[in-house]
């Protein structure tokens, strides 16, 4: 019994705590802090979720760069986005609250707080958005791919959307249903990832008959890309790991719901990417090994390479059952998106920067969770979708905007942190490797930017086009002519009803 009052004390003194570095910061404590360490931390590992990233994303590998993309590319995208993940963590033990990124970023900023918040807010939350709509979509394919494989249901575009959208709505009413209940399943998720890829590495080490060479998974190179340059086709090959390596902000956004925030928070953000990215390597290089024929498994009619090498490998239904087991971490991963998504679009409403943010920002009292924003990040990703009814090439438009918007918003703060000889570090910092560490990141996230708007094959047609430079162009010409429409008059300014505290003015002028 004495046990269980010391704890009790102990997490009132954290909310406690909590609730008054919050204050500080400007807000109220309005969503309940129910989350403890592993909870923070299980919604970015499901985000991050490798069973997602690197099952839909391998064709990208596999036609850029082949074996020596997917096994020597994994680590060396994992290598520089842990320095993201410990340049962003360092910020968040000194801000943790759920807008995150751009309450950083104004915070940060030396001059104009206010317009450098406004636009790596509208690059975080239409990222947060993309990504929600990306991986859900993923989510659909892959139900599809194992309904057709079990039950003979032929894949078409508006089946796929209409998976798409049950699914997605399923992870509203998950989320709306409260957060005792997003703590559980996030737990329950971080559990099933990581048994997951250990029941999937087993299989496909132990059922085979045969197995790749460490040659070829380490060293084969193959181009499908069109383009004759081995190098460029390397680095476009990175793109399956940049990619699956996203989301490990939610971490900051579910801060206000955490306990002792200021130092689970950053540790979530940096243990969610170091823990996937041996996750992640050892689950590629399984898959890799157990390539039984890769032609075959590259121009599969299944249309999810995995899917094919795991029937291959392991037999139809013990390949099947590795496909579901990828389809429910799936499942997971977009629940933990709209959980994410939602927060960091209820913070923005609460300091007056969507249309109808007085709607967005409002906290269900019964549940502590900001159900509103949960519905509206919900229809905006199946307004984003909708696209894929008609052309797959304006769906991936559309959704460019979740690797290079997101790592722009993850970036700017911690370049301006670096330029802001004022910041002073929190609880959990890096010492004497903060700089160093920073400057790798800000260095790594200018060059993805810059190689993932470049042109993916060739010939340039229609259908090829790299798009995310539009895409990249639109959200920033958005945020400039939003911010000078209205934003710069109300924004951190206007408080809508029923908040009783914002920002200090001086802070963000």
């Amino acid at each position: 019994m004495a046990s269980q009052a010391d704890s009790t004390t102990q997490r009132d003194e954290h909310h406690d705590d909590d609730a008054a570095l919050l204050a500080e910061l400007g807000y109220k404590q309005e969503l309940h802090r129910r989350f403890g360490a592993f909870s923070n931390f299980a919604v970015s590992f499901s985000i991050i979720s490798v069973l997602a990233g690197c099952i839909t994303s391998y064709l990208i590998a596999m036609n850029a760069g082949g074996p020596v993309a997917i096994s020597i590319g994994w680590p060396v995208v994992g290598f520089f986005v842990v320095c993201v993940a410990l340049a962003m963590a360092e910020i968040c033990s000194v801000y943790p609250t759920a807008g995150g990124l751009y309450f950083w970023a104004g915070r940060l900023a030396t001059r104009g707080k206010r317009q450098w918040a406004w636009t790596v807010g509208w690059f975080n939350f239409l990222g947060e958005v993309a990504v929600t709509t990306a991986v859900d979509f993923g989510a659909a394919i892959t139900w599809m791919a194992f309904l057709d494989l079990t039950m003979g249901i032929e894949v078409t575009a508006v089946r796929t959307f209409i998976c798409f959208v049950v699914i997605l709505v399923l992870h509203g009413l998950l989320n709306a249903f409260g957060v005792n209940l997003v703590q559980m399943l996030s737990t329950v998720s971080a559990w099933w990832h990581l048994a997951g890829v250990a029941v999937i590495v087993l299989v496909l080490a132990f059922v085979p008959d045969q197995h790749q060479s460490a040659s070829f998974v380490f060293t084969e190179f193959k181009n499908e890309t069109g383009w004759g340059s081995t190098p460029y086709v390397f680095l476009m090959g990175l793109l399956m790991a940049q990619y699956t390596f996203t989301g490990y902000d939610a971490s900051a956004h579910v801060a206000e719901e955490t306990r002792n925030a200021s130092v689970a928070a950053p540790k979530g953000i940096v243990n969610s990417v170091v823990v996937s990215l041996g996750a992640g390597w050892v689950l590629l290089l399984a898959v890799t090994f157990a390539v039984q024929d890769w032609d075959a498994a590259r121009t599969t009619d299944i249309g999810l390479p995995p899917a094919q090498i795991f029937i291959d490998a392991a037999g139809s239904g013990l390949g099947k059952g590795l496909l579901l087991i990828c389809a429910i971490a799936q499942f997971f991963c977009g629940m933990a998106c709209v959980t994410s998504s939602s927060r960091m679009s209820f913070a923005f409403s609460r300091d007056n920067a969507l249309p109808g943010s007085r709607l967005w920002s409002k906290v269900n009292p019964r549940t502590g969770t900001p159900t509103n924003s949960i519905w509206l990040v919900t229809v905006a990703s199946i307004i984003l979708a909708s696209p894929s009814l008609f052309s797959t090439t304006a769906y991936l438009a559309v959704t460019s905007i979740a690797v290079i918007g997101l790592y722009i918003a993850y970036v700017t703060p911690v370049l301006l942190r670096r330029l802001n000889p004022d910041f002073r570090p929190g609880r959990w910092n890096l010492g004497r490797w903060s700089a160093p560490i920073g400057w790798i990141a800000i260095v790594w996230v200018g060059f993805i930017v810059i190689l993932f708007m470049l042109p993916p094959a060739s010939p340039v047609t229609v259908d090829t086009f790299n798009y995310a430079p539009i895409a990249v162009g639109v959200v920033a010409l958005f945020a400039l002519a939003s911010w000078f429409a209205g934003g710069r008059k109300h924004f951190m300014r206007d408080v809508p009803e029923g908040h009783d505290t914002i920002p200090p003015a001086e802070i963000f002028q």
